[in-house]
């Protein structure tokens, strides 16, 4: 009579197993579902959420005009591929309403804007806003395949009569961690140029893409990168007196985190890259 009982208690117990294997396998079968129909992973979720949050702004929005930013989002969901944004600027306080990152500029015949565009890589999931910009998305470039990769432009809009053309876009060589863009003004040559500043958590600073208007705002602008880290820097001169700026890169002792030398790069038109003069090897890109 023992043993039976032993026996019953057994296969009692093998059921009971049995049955939350199935719960567990059910469960996570289910989660997998749910994470596969997420926006991040959907196209159409993605844009009818969009579509719906825009809707909300418009009947919230106190005071409108041409080509705001409520119409340039717009244009952006409807004439862009999917996972494509508007940025914000990062947030200077925790419960900041971000701000999208855009700047207008009004001649005598129409309104221009310039706005930070994010397009998500295509294959991968749809990137999110809040994983691209602030100090801790700029680890993003060790690994973004999981949150997606972004890819940057800085693009420039007409607005004429209300309707918004594209008149061209720049490619922005970083993948996270973006902060600002601000108009500034080339003194020594009076040209102006716009400074996309993003967080670098790598080198424990950041890093600034000046883009000259060399040639007017009709035409793509030139870029210069500066940065400044724990260890590195590289700051913007004049070396050469021409309408492109140049730069110092510095190098430090790591250990004392002191500058012992500068290496001074010039722009070649010709050969559209920064030279060093000090060893014609040594070239970038910006």
């Amino acid at each position: 009579m023992k043993k039976i009982f032993q026996v019953k208690n057994i296969s009692a117990k093998i059921i009971w197993a049995s049955i939350i294997v199935a719960q567990i396998i059910l469960c996570s079968c289910s989660e997998k579902k749910i994470e596969g129909d997420d926006a991040a992973h959907s196209n159409l979720k993605d844009k009818d959420i969009r579509e719906y949050n825009l809707s909300i702004e418009k009947e919230q929005a106190a005071k409108r005009f041409p080509c705001d930013t409520l119409a340039l989002e717009e244009y952006v969901i409807k004439n862009y591929p999917p996972g494509s944004y508007l940025v914000e600027f990062d947030k200077t306080f925790t419960y900041n309403v971000p701000k999208p990152a855009v700047l207008y500029y009004q001649s005598e015949n129409a309104k221009f804007i310039f706005a930070i565009i994010a397009k998500s890589k295509p294959g991968e999931r749809l990137v999110e806003k809040k994983n691209i910009v602030g100090f801790e998305s700029s680890f993003i470039n060790l690994d973004s395949t999981k949150l997606g990769t972004a890819f940057f432009y800085l693009t420039f809009f007409e607005c004429m009569e209300e309707q918004i053309t594209p008149l061209w876009e720049a490619e922005i060589p970083m993948h996270g961690g973006f902060n600002y863009l601000k108009m500034n003004l080339w003194q020594e040559k009076n040209i102006p140029y716009i400074t996309i500043n993003f967080e670098d958590g790598i080198i424990s600073g950041h890093r600034d893409y000046n883009y000259f208007f060399v040639d007017g705002f009709y035409e793509k602008p030139h870029l210069l990168e500066t940065y400044e880290g724990l260890v590195h820097k590289r700051s913007m001169v004049n070396l050469n007196d021409d309408k492109y700026p140049d730069y110092y890169e510095y190098r430090f002792i790591d250990s004392l985190l002191m500058i012992v030398d500068s290496v001074p790069f010039k722009w070649d038109p010709k050969k559209e890259i920064y030279i060093s003069p000090v060893n014609k090897r040594w070239t970038r890109k910006y």
